[in-house]
């Protein structure tokens, strides 16, 4: 289930929770960060390749790149057996901010992302059909747990793809994670 958290800065307890799909795009679209859900109508092998996701997903692709310059799509499919997963949820714990939009279709599973608005830090679960973006220079994190389990479509009007730019700020040790 789709959930919203949001926290001060400091971390402690949620000020604000809601699992409420229409509350979460309301209070996101308030701080300027887009949310919605969609109907999916793709089932994914679980060895589906990258073609094969992008292939199963083109009309929900096309629909997106046209709220967008978002010529560059790729997926990414991250399950608890990758050699590499916890080096990747290391780095996407990291509060970075691209240069950018941030855009993402959650397309199996869930992930946890985190934005750093001002004071506040709105933790958003994405999960499967949830679409999210995050304007350019937001500062955020992004968990997908320690038993990874997940597949996006990202979007990206940067060829060379996902482009971070680390803030070096621990703020994300102070606050909850997948």
């Amino acid at each position: 289930m789709s959930e919203l958290s949001i926290y001060s800065e400091q971390g402690g307890e949620p000020v604000f929770s809601t699992d409420d799909p229409a509350r979460i795009q309301q209070e996101l679209s308030l701080r300027g960060i887009a949310f919605d859900r969609c109907v999916s109508r793709a089932k994914l092998a679980h060895d589906a390749d990258q073609s094969t996701i992008l292939s199963a997903y083109a009309v929900e692709i096309q629909q997106i790149q046209a709220l967008g310059d978002y010529p560059t799509v790729d997926a990414i499919r991250m399950q608890p057996d990758h050699p590499d997963r916890d080096a990747l949820r290391q780095k996407f714990l990291s509060e970075h901010t691209h240069a950018e939009d941030e855009v993402r279709l959650f397309v199996e599973g869930r992930g946890l992302f985190c934005l750093h608005i001002k004071s506040e830090v709105l933790q958003v679960t994405c999960e499967t059909n949830d679409w999210i973006s995050v304007p350019a220079g937001t500062r955020h994190w992004f968990d997908m747990g320690e038993k990874p389990c997940f597949c996006a479509v990202r979007f990206f009007n940067n060829p060379n793809g996902w482009v971070a730019n680390f803030t070096g700020d621990p703020i994300a040790e102070r606050h909850p994670m997948l």
